[in-house]
């Protein structure tokens, strides 16, 4: 197996499902396989082309974002057998510091869950709180259900692993009264009038939808970054970081230290704490 056809990106995807990869991630892959082959407009696929795709991406994308999409096409390669079409990632540096700009504050959170409550929508309130209060992410929100309210912790199965989300007692609290006023007696907590969960877009939409009301920031409103703001918050008061990437889930430490990367005031401020500048007289 080794040419680039519709047939073998649609064997790569069902290959995924049975590898156990979230539908969002498969759904990522697919995506920018797609958009590669559709940027090569039927010309013959070598190593030059991919670089050339890969040069075109740095000029108009992030690091980040450009080693994403060449992980997507380089996991494919793998699958089809051609190695020789395989590129390198961008080399970046551990960013030290967040953008300020992009980072959720506690009161911001509060005057979105504020907003939420004086538009009377009952359930984006309770959905920020949930992830908020226990750093879930949002494709997991469907495990808080009925019973996960009732014992105070939800299961949640991804990936092929198990881990236990603990309820805050006030979250289970506000959850119970949620529950009875809704007449919801079984299933996840968080669901749409046709009895599904609440997909991701919806969320976003909504959240962002409070934006003007909470006096917040757009680029900082969506629901990832509640999670971002249960690990800074957690990790400042307990400076666990191993603690810290099995609550959240995370396979590498690494991925949970961007999680907790502080911004320039906060390093700022902590180094003249420090008092290793003398002025002169």
């Amino acid at each position: 197996m080794n040419e680039i056809t519709k047939r073998t990106i649609e064997d790569y995807k069902n290959y995924l499902i049975e590898e156990e990869k979230c539908s969002v991630t498969i759904e990522k892959y697919i995506r920018d396989i797609t958009a590669f082959i559709n940027w090569t407009d039927g010309n013959e696929i070598t190593k030059t082309l991919v670089l050339e795709y890969k040069s075109m991406l740095t000029q108009q994308y992030a690091p980040a974002s450009v080693n994403s999409v060449l992980s997507s096409l380089n996991g494919y390669f793998n699958y089809i057998e051609r190695y020789d079409l395989k590129v390198k990632n961008l080399k970046v540096q551990r960013q030290i510091f967040c953008q300020s700009e992009k980072e959720l504050t506690k009161a911001e959170y509060e005057r979105l869950l504020k907003a939420a409550k004086s538009k009377k929508n009952e359930r984006l309130y309770l959905i920020m709180q949930t992830i908020c209060a226990t750093g879930i992410r949002v494709s997991e929100l469907k495990y808080v259900d009925v019973n996960s309210v009732m014992t105070g912790q939800a299961q949640v199965r991804l990936k092929g692993k198990i881990r236990m989300i603990i309820l805050p007692k006030e979250l289970c609290a506000l959850l119970k009264k949620y529950i009875k006023e809704k007449h919801i007696t079984s299933g996840s907590v968080f669901v749409t009038r046709k009895g599904q969960p609440v997909d991701r877009h919806s969320i976003w939409k909504s959240m962002k939808q409070l934006c003007e009301t909470a006096g917040v920031s757009k680029e900082k409103v969506f629901p990832h970054n509640l999670r971002h703001l249960f690990a800074r918050t957690y990790y400042s008061l307990q400076k666990d970081i191993v603690r810290l990437a099995d609550i959240l889930g995370h396979s590498s430490i690494n991925t949970t230290r961007i999680y907790t990367i502080e911004n320039g005031s906060t390093h700022r401020r902590q180094m003249q704490k420090m008092g290793l500048v003398r002025m002169q007289n």
